[in-house]
């Protein structure tokens, strides 16, 4: 009798204790000599079993079918199948006679065999890929509501093996960060943030190994995932919904939110038509009272009157001229020394009332942020009790994770920043009343 040899192992968790395709065939190949057994071929495979259609299974029975053998041997019958369409499959071509032995490390199954053993063994197998399923979505989905990305790290991040969480990749982080800046100013195409990833050492492998060169630009929809992710402002999608995450932010909800203004408004780039110049709309003709308009020559910006009255004599003026003239007029503008201790009074009392009005800002929004929290817990109620369907419900958790994140960032800002726009007035005035003491 010939027979087939087949081994299977794939990286899915259900695999993990089961030995090496190279233990599997040594012990195989130990059975085939102890007991004479012709092998015609052997069968390695590396894939799941829990869905039909391996490729190389489905070859084996052709073959078998076709008579170039009669009999299996593998390691044990999981390794056949998982699933109950081809463990149906191979119990049928079994009790047909098209296979007319099994056999395994530890028992043999024949056609006149009762099937009853061979069905509890594929029924175990699938039931055990089943159960490994649900319980693997259930550490899964717990670890998201932790906080806790359940997947690979997004690029500009690292999964750090020591702590089991996702850290920020020192390097690619600031490249990541300057491409969401570069795409909000909305003077480049997806294409163009491409480009400058990939000149900065951020691109897709054309094999995958970690030594892998030669790499090209992120596609269009890579970068468009990138730039849609809620993740590198602090939440993230597992499961089709929206978690908050633990990990740090590599930019802000204002930034992110600006982003996708930006991805709204436009799918390709748009030139800008005009450039903005400096002191367009501010400056008027001495001469005959004209607005100034400003271009470009040359390399330089030129402005000159736009004559609308008629006839002027004015001349052309260079940007660095005008620029060096009005920033005399400016330096010579200085205030009475009497002045600052006024206007530091002045400073100090906007301040407190700043402070106090940052206060009530950040009491209030605290308020919201608790509001937000009690509609995402009677939101998670409604569908517990199958009163909302899933997709409202993930559309509706979608968009109050998106408030609270802006609205932390905001209490975030005025605690930090309220006042902070005062210093440098603060300053100023006390540098020109200390150069006017002496």
């Amino acid at each position: 009798m010939k027979y087939f040899l087949y081994v299977r192992k794939s990286t899915d968790v259900e695999d993990k204790q089961v030995l090496s395709i190279e233990a599997q065939l040594s012990e195989l190949r130990t059975i085939a000599k102890h007991d004479e057994l012709e092998i015609v071929e052997e069968f390695i495979e590396k894939r799941s079993a829990k869905v039909p259609g391996r490729s190389i299974f489905e070859e084996m029975l052709r073959r078998i079918e076709k008579d170039e053998a009669e009999g299996i041997i593998c390691w044990k019958v999981d390794r056949l199948s998982r699933n109950p369409v081809d463990s149906g499959r191979i119990s049928w071509m079994l009790q047909q006679n098209i296979i007319q032995k099994v056999i395994t490390h530890d028992r043999v199954y024949l056609p006149q065999d009762n099937v009853l053993i061979m069905s509890v063994e594929f029924g175990m197998a699938n039931q055990y890929i089943r159960d490994l399923s649900v319980n693997t979505k259930r550490g899964l989905r717990a670890k998201a509501r932790q906080g806790i990305y359940p997947s690979v790290a997004p690029l500009g991040y690292l999964n750090d093996v020591r702590s089991k969480t996702i850290v920020i990749d020192r390097k690619k982080s600031l490249i990541v960060r300057k491409a969401f800046e570069m795409y909000a100013e909305n003077k480049y195409n997806q294409e163009d943030i491409a480009n400058f990833l990939f000149k900065n050492g951020i691109q897709s492998r054309l094999i995958r190994r970690p030594d892998a060169t030669g790499g090209k630009p992120l596609k269009r929809d890579q970068i468009k995932w990138i730039l849609e992710s809620p993740f590198y402002y602090g939440n993230f999608y597992y499961a089709g919904e929206v978690w908050e995450g633990k990990h740090k932010p590599l930019i802000s909800k204002k930034l992110w939110d600006k982003v996708q203004e930006v991805l709204k408004l436009r799918g390709r780039v748009k030139k800008v038509k005009t450039e903005p110049k400096a002191f367009s709309g501010l400056l008027y003709c001495g001469e005959c009272g004209c607005s100034i308009t400003a271009e470009r020559q040359k390399g330089h910006i030129y402005y000159r009157c736009t004559k609308k009255k008629g006839k002027c004599s004015q001349p052309f003026t260079r940007e660095e001229v005008l620029d060096s003239q009005l920033s005399a007029i400016l330096t010579s503008l200085v205030l009475p020394s009497e002045w600052a201790k006024e206007l530091n009074k002045m400073l100090d009392k906007d301040e407190a009332d700043i402070t106090q009005s940052a206060t009530a800002s950040v009491q209030a929004l605290r308020s919201d942020a608790m509001e937000i929290n009690s509609k995402l817990a009677r939101i998670t109620d409604l569908f517990v009790e199958q009163d909302i369907e899933r997709g409202e419900y993930l559309d509706r958790k979608k968009a109050l994770m998106s408030q609270k994140k802006s609205v932390e960032e905001q209490i975030l800002l005025l605690e930090r920043d309220a006042a902070r726009w005062l210093e440098p007035m603060r300053v100023r005035s006390r540098t020109k009343y200390r150069q006017n003491c002496f």
